[in-house]
């Protein structure tokens, strides 16, 4: 038992509850309950607009992937095209007799 909610005699001993504190106490307990439930709900929803906004991020980045693997792909194609070209206008090697 909270000391304050008390009245003791003069020997020390518990008298009677003071009930007009247990209303003001009850009131201060839940008004402090109270704005912690406050501070929490802001806190979860700075953290779903974080997460949102990292969802958001991570879209765009895999639509720049995506992207980039696409040019990766039509580059090496264009590579591989521009190396057999190169390859079928090679000369043909020659043998050179050494008649001596």
């Amino acid at each position: 038992m909270n000391p304050d909610l008390v009245a003791r005699g003069a020997d020390g001993k518990v008298n009677t509850a003071r009930y007009e504190a247990v209303n003001a106490m009850l009131l201060n307990e839940f008004l402090k309950e109270h704005r912690k439930v406050e501070q929490q709900e802001a806190t979860i929803g700075e953290v779903k607009s974080t997460v949102a906004r990292q969802e958001m991020t991570m879209t765009k980045q895999e639509v720049i992937i995506a992207q980039q693997q696409k040019q990766i792909e039509a580059l090496t194609a264009g590579l591989q095209t521009v190396s057999n070209q190169l390859e079928l206008s090679r000369p043909a090697p020659q043998v050179v007799a050494d008649n001596q």
